[in-house]
Order: C-alpha cells, then structure tokens, then sequence
C-alpha cells in the first residue's frame, strides 16, 4: 500500500515549535496550496489550507528556516483522526506528518523573532550543486 503526499504551497503563519514531555519536538504550520484550475464565476485560483505536522529534527529546520508567505515542499503522508468533541459530536481531521521539507524559493533574509537581532541568510535552495570553473569541452562519457 502507498500513501505518500508531495505539496508545494506557502505558510500562511510562522511554524509553532513545541516538545513533548519527553522532550521530542514537533512543529506544527499550515500551508496554502493553489489550485490547478480557475473558479469558472470569478477568474481566481481557490487555495486549499492543509495542516502539516513535522517532528524531531524536520521540526526544528522548519521552525528555523520557515517563516510565514516562505514557500515549502513537503514530501510526507496523509493521516486521519477522528475524536468526540465536548458535545458528543464525531470530529474527523486530516494531515500531512512530513517526512522532509525543502525550499520552494530562493529564499532571502528573515528576520529573527526578538525583533533587535540581525537578519540572517537562509542555505541555498540547492545544495550539492557547484559551477564549473572552465570547460575543456570534453563529455564525460
């Protein structure tokens, strides 16, 4: 069986980075997620807002790196819980727990929260990649 989730979408609030009782983190955002398509009466895209749960490390990157309006790719599965509320009444939600995370833009400068400290800038979008200094014109194969 397969369940396996890729979006592409921008945060619409900063990531909440909290831990558990023994310590494990988990981070918590919400990503906007563009339809393909048009609504037919007003010419606009719709969005679908889709909560995301990160834990351990991929939460602590994305409460670092992530801010909202940043633009992330998730890569991780579909999970669906159901409760009873006070009232009695069935409840059912549905959410991506990430398996990773990575920038869906360039990227830039954020701000840190504290408000005095310095701007900082975020690791390229694409590691492992580097230009090459000359070219003698050979294939490599």
């Amino acid at each position: 069986m397969l369940n396996k989730c890729f979006l592409m979408g921008r945060l619409v609030a900063d990531p909440e980075l909290r831990h558990t009782q023994s310590g494990t983190a988990v981070a918590n955002f919400r990503l906007a997620v563009d339809r393909d398509f048009k609504d037919k009466d007003t010419g606009e895209r719709k969005a679908d807002f889709i909560n995301v749960t990160a834990w351990r490390s991929t939460a602590e990157f994305v409460s670092k790196y992530f801010s909202k309006g940043r633009m992330a790719v998730v890569v991780g599965s579909l999970q669906v819980r159901s409760w009873e509320d006070k009232d009695g009444n069935r409840r059912t939600a549905a959410e991506v727990v990430a398996d990773s995370i990575y920038f869906g833009d360039s990227g830039g400068k954020r701000s840190e929260p504290e408000g005095n400290a310095p701007e900082r800038s975020f690791p390229p979008a694409s590691v492992g990649f580097a230009d090459a200094d000359e070219d003698d014109g050979e294939l490599p194969f």
